[in-house]
């Protein structure tokens, strides 16, 4: 990979600043580093040792959903926020966002989406090691969990980030129980599920060569949609 210029230094080290202040001033802590990439049409923000006095006691007696929920309900607050940074500081016009914890490991990830990333699919769907691998592997999870996705592609943000694209997976009674106002529990159950097969994978690593530090996964279920985030060892 390329190294960033002077410019693109700066611009991603202004939005980790605004970014971390947001989060500080909403859960009362600081982050002990953010990552800023960007591959247009995505940003992928990862966060490490992100998790409050209040929430490692939740933690320790297991009330995961009580955190997952307040993390959801503060961050419907401040996507427009990060949203409008992106779009002052790095001129990102983002119409998806995504956002996912790894508790276990005191980490997150938030992924936006500009319009017209579909055009990965004929530009950008550079090759990777073990791309086809595991692509086969998603979709076999997504087979375990609800169905094989319609479509499903990848994109490598750099040499630590790997974004999966699943769409089309929400079966009939998923569709419902959206439609009827589960939602959130429905999210709650599948980002328990899902990441269950995904973090107890253990061949992720053998088809990527290399580590992988943290999988995140989120859904925007009015669009059938999923966005899979690697975080893998760049070293």
């Amino acid at each position: 990979m390329n190294d960033l210029n002077t410019t693109e230094k700066q611009t991603h080290n202004e939005i980790a600043g605004h970014v971390g202040r947001l989060l500080r001033e909403a859960f009362g802590k600081g982050l002990e580093s953010i990552f800023v990439s960007i591959n247009r049409p995505f940003v992928v923000i990862y966060l490490r040792s992100f998790l409050s006095p209040t929430e490692k006691i939740l933690l320790k007696q297991d009330q995961i959903f009580s955190i997952q929920n307040t993390r959801d309900l503060v961050m419907k607050s401040l996507i427009p926020e990060i949203k409008a940074y992106l779009l002052l500081l790095a001129g990102m016009q983002i119409q998806e966002f995504y956002y996912d914890w790894g508790l276990h490991n005191h980490s997150g990830v938030l992924v936006g989406i500009e319009p017209g990333e579909n055009r990965l699919q004929t530009g950008l769907q550079e090759s990777y090691t073990g791309k086809e691998e595991l692509h086969k592997e998603i979709d076999a999870i997504s087979c375990q969990v609800q169905k094989r996705p319609d479509e499903l592609y990848s994109c490598m943000i750099n040499e630590r980030t790997l974004i999966v694209i699943r769409n089309g997976i929400l079966i009939s009674i998923e569709k419902e129980l959206i439609r009827i106002g589960h939602e959130e529990s429905l999210k709650l159950a599948k980002r328990n599920l899902e990441k269950s097969h995904l973090h107890s994978n253990g061949h992720f690593a053998d088809m990527l060569k290399s580590k992988v530090i943290d999988v995140f996964v989120d859904w925007d279920f009015h669009l059938d949609k999923s966005v899979i985030a690697f975080i893998l060892n760049s070293s």
